[in-house]
């Protein structure tokens, strides 16, 4: 090559390195389409898994023969379980559905396939008095159909023993107990503990309202003879209609089932087995050894796959009874996926929805609530009145439907309870508490105000309420109590007075508020599915569930108030009355409400 040739190349330019900003801003955008794109895929991934589950689930059928149904009742036992696949993955949480187990029951009457129902009690149950009687009454109308009912437990609580009495098989663990001892009611008072904090709560309600004794608890440190008198007259309701059951399916006299609670003369296993209360004294494998031999049954179902598999079957009718879910306390506002409460723009939205759908024929309100906030409870009975005029409207009872759970329910075309629920306590209260003096003796601080106008802050918790701001609390809670019983007696048929007499915050039976008008008659949530189907004149239809359902991607974003929820449970298993505490820390001033602090056990 000549050296003209080699000097026509051009030579190479050196390449400059980035400069400081450059590489600094390359690289961050780097990391942020990194984490993006590793987020979208494990949000990708995530979703499959889901569908997964959910695909899985769909999947299950029963198979077989010869088959028992288990019934876990350590499991929470709750109106309503969730059964998206979705929330088991934010929850560890089991929970039973009332609406679940009551429709496997009835399925499984009729299924050659099933032979019998094994209920597992473990070491307690959370379901209440009237849950239990419903649950009970359903197994009595299994068992006309001439199959089994067995039970087990390593201890009976009395809920658990009243729920087995119906049972052919009673087992029990040789070393476990029978907790017959009857009822006692136990309320927790805190006055002494906020005096020593130098905490005052100021208790506003109305002057003959002396059975709302809810904000008792933080204003005295013992009974009021009237909360006295009432926990006495409906524990003693309870109690004498569990009793005169159980004496009826048992074979045991009244007076015994009595004088083995006053001596505890049947809390030890052969004591109970020697009193008829259990059957047999073994291990849970003999009861299953005594199903393989009797019965031929090698295998169990859960009562959730069954009732999966009962509902996959169920041919969708056009006419539909919506039935919508109130349980907990009631509170404003909408849920975030998690908490257990009654919220009222929830439950307006779930009333409206049913209202306006040509294919609802009727509504079922199923109520398991204690009361709450005023607010939410107005909310709610407007909504209940406006669905009334559209079609007929039943409401179902089931452990507690008391205060503005009775209100959302006093306008409803009938009212069915159980003898055991737990209603009435018509009335209304406020608590303002007043913390200046823990702050100022306590913590060692002070506070100053300067104001525009006499009350600027007459209702401010860092003081007593001024005279002028109790005067006003004192005629609102007033005013709403006049309210409250004019919709008892517009709902119930009843005179102004009459409900006066019988409200005043008195908590009944639901076997008493029968007797009063309060409710129409007895029973659980198929009566009153029943009741509403004729009230529509419809003999063909689909039970459906209107209750407000929380999308996939709003439990995601509310996960962590799932946490919290765990949190507060882990505590009150630390601290007695930590809830309680929880509650009157966040609540509205004016609350319509149980005194639900009672422990009835």
């Amino acid at each position: 090559m000549s050296e003209n040739t080699q000097n026509t190349q051009k030579p190479c330019k050196e390449r400059k390195p980035l400069g400081f900003w450059k590489t600094t801003w390359a690289s961050m955008l780097g990391v942020v389409f990194a984490f993006l794109a590793i987020n979208i895929i494990c949000f990708i991934c995530m979703l499959c898994m889901v569908s997964a589950i959910a695909g899985m689930s769909k999947e299950d059928t029963v198979t077989g023969k010869n088959l028992f149904m288990k019934v876990d009742m350590t499991n929470s036992i709750v109106e309503h379980a969730t059964d998206d696949e979705l929330s088991s993955l934010f929850s560890d949480d089991k929970a039973t559905g009332m609406d679940n187990l009551l429709a496997a029951i009835t399925a499984a009457k009729d299924d050659s396939k099933i032979s019998g129902i094994y209920l597992y009690f473990g070491s307690g149950s959370s379901a209440d008095w009237a849950q239990c009687e419903e649950i009970r009454n359903a197994l009595v109308d299994f068992k006309s159909s001439g199959k089994a009912v067995v039970t087990y437990a390593d201890t009976y609580t009395q809920q658990a023993l009243y729920l087995a009495s119906v049972a052919d098989r009673i087992s029990l663990h040789p070393a476990g107990m029978v907790e017959w001892r009857g009822i006692g009611g136990r309320v927790m008072f805190y006055k002494d503990l906020l005096d020593k904090l130098d905490i005052h709560i100021d208790l506003i309600r109305p002057s003959n309202n002396a059975y709302k004794s809810a904000g008792e608890t933080y204003t005295m440190n013992h009974m009021s003879d009237a909360n006295r008198e009432q926990i006495r007259t409906y524990i003693c309701s309870i109690w004498n209609h569990i009793v005169a059951q159980m004496s009826e399916t048992r074979n045991i006299p009244v007076d015994s089932l009595n004088a083995y609670a006053d001596n505890l003369s049947a809390f030890i296993a052969e004591d109970a087995q020697t009193r008829h209360l259990v059957d047999n004294l073994e291990f849970e494998n003999g009861l299953k050894t005594y199903l393989k031999e009797n019965y031929d049954s090698k295998r169990m179902v859960s009562v959730d796959k069954y009732a999966k598999s009962v509902a996959a079957k169920a041919k969708s009718k056009k006419d539909r009874i919506a039935v919508i879910y109130a349980e907990g306390d009631v509170v404003p506002g909408k849920s975030n996926g998690f908490d257990q409460a009654v919220y009222g723009d929830d439950i307006a939205k779930a009333l409206d929805k049913a209202a306006s759908d040509k294919n609802v024929k009727a509504i079922v309100l199923r109520v398991n609530s204690p009361g709450g906030a005023v607010t939410a409870s107005e909310v709610m009975t407007d909504a209940v009145m406006r669905a009334k005029k559209e079609k007929p409207l039943v409401v179902s009872m089931s452990g507690v439907a008391a205060s503005a759970g009775y209100e959302i329910s006093c306008n409803a075309d009938c009212i069915v309870a159980q003898p055991t629920t737990i209603t009435g306590s018509i009335g209304v209260f406020g608590t303002i508490p007043e913390v200046g003096g823990f702050l100022r003796n306590k913590l060692g601080i002070t506070t100053d105000t300067v104001s525009t106008n006499r009350n600027s802050t007459g209702l401010s918790i860092m003081a007593p309420l001024s005279a002028d701001a109790r005067n006003m609390m004192q005629r609102n809670i007033e005013d709403f109590y006049q309210t409250f019983i004019q919709r008892v007696a517009t709902g119930r048929g009843l005179d102004v007075a009459f409900v006066d007499s019988i409200a005043r915050g008195r908590v009944w039976t639901g076997a008493d508020a029968l007797e009063i008008g309060l409710v129409d008659t007895l029973g659980g949530l198929y009566t009153a599915i029943s009741i509403a189907a004729d009230k529509a004149g419809i003999s063909d239809y689909t039970v459906s569930n209107y209750s407000v359902q929380k999308k996939w991607y709003d439990k995601i974003l509310n996960s962590k108030a799932d946490e919290e929820a765990k949190l507060r449970t882990r505590l009150g298993t630390l601290i007695p009355g930590y809830e309680d505490l929880y509650y009157w820390a966040t609540m509205e001033p004016m609350q319509a409400r149980l005194p639900y602090s009672i422990v009835i056990e």
